[in-house]
């Protein structure tokens, strides 16, 4: 839903980064850079947990009174609940800071409006399956270590199957946790399947790390800007046709999921009784 500017408001978009793979901002940038072009805020700033500039950095870069903070993320778990609000001071939804108030959004991948942005890049990817003979695999890391961090693939892979959208299953898996992506050939029953990874960047996951898990690259390969995997598609494997997509945070619309999640934000600061808990 589009936003009334806020010519007298910051935006900062927070991403977690990556000292191995340069390329991992990259999705970041262009997110800020499309927002920046609708002239909804007076400055729009991206800041990183592994990059330059760093959080703690931000105080520093932003002129406005007010600041809106979108995490760049897709699950609320460690980074979200503890991270980012430690190290840019936040003490809840709204903080008063050095004469600034800040306003901390939700993560954009425990948005609905996910739900559009992965149909769009499934479609992408294998234009010309009929969905009735096709599983969908939304795939993510998994942890252990919060439960939050696999519940926003969760919801998604749910609201995709209500959606009418028509595919025979679709399917939450993870690197790390059950169900295992290296098991697609087994959890999928269908002869065409359309994996997209639910990550931000394309960085060593995407590119690197679930190839192998899926059987397309016999061993982890060179860096994330050497590769083309996802020009290969399809894939024959295992007696099926694979298609793998880039992940979904490199999609620019995802812009729109960020402006989203702030109009929500003013929605429930507004009205709380309208939402539900």
């Amino acid at each position: 839903m589009p936003i009334a500017p806020k010519p007298n408001s910051a935006l900062l978009i927070v991403g977690h980064g990556s000292t191995e793979n340069p390329d991992s901002s990259t999705p970041y940038f262009d997110h800020a850079d499309e927002i920046r072009r609708r002239n909804l805020f007076a400055e729009v700033h991206c800041c990183f947990w592994k990059e330059e500039p760093s959080m703690r950095e931000a105080h520093y870069l932003i002129d406005s009174d007010e600041i809106y903070v979108v995490p760049d993320f897709i699950s609320e778990g460690y980074f979200t609940q503890d991270v980012i609000p430690r190290e840019l001071g936040l003490t809840g939804p709204t903080t008063t800071l050095r004469g600034k108030t800040w306003h901390y959004c939700l993560p954009v991948g425990v948005h609905p409006s996910m739900t559009g942005l992965i149909l769009r890049r499934a479609k992408e990817v294998a234009p010309k399956v009929d969905p009735a003979q096709t599983t969908l695999i939304i795939t993510g890391h998994g942890t252990g270590l919060n439960q939050n961090s696999t519940k926003a693939i969760k919801d998604q892979a749910t609201l995709i199957a209500n959606s009418g959208a028509g595919y025979a299953a679709v399917l939450d898996a993870y690197m790390e946790e059950q169900p295992f992506i290296a098991d697609w050939a087994t959890l999928a029953q269908t002869p065409n399947v359309v994996v997209v990874p639910f990550f931000i960047s394309d960085g060593l996951h995407s590119y690197q790390d679930i190839p192998v898990l899926l059987g397309i690259e016999p061993e982890v390969g060179p860096a994330a800007s050497q590769r083309e995997v996802f020009r290969h598609n399809p894939h024959r494997l295992q007696g099926k046709t694979l298609y793998y997509s880039s992940a979904i945070g490199t999609e620019r619309l995802l812009a729109d999921v960020i402006l989203d999640q702030i109009h929500d934000f003013d929605l429930r600061q507004t009205s709380p009784a309208s939402l539900p808990a």
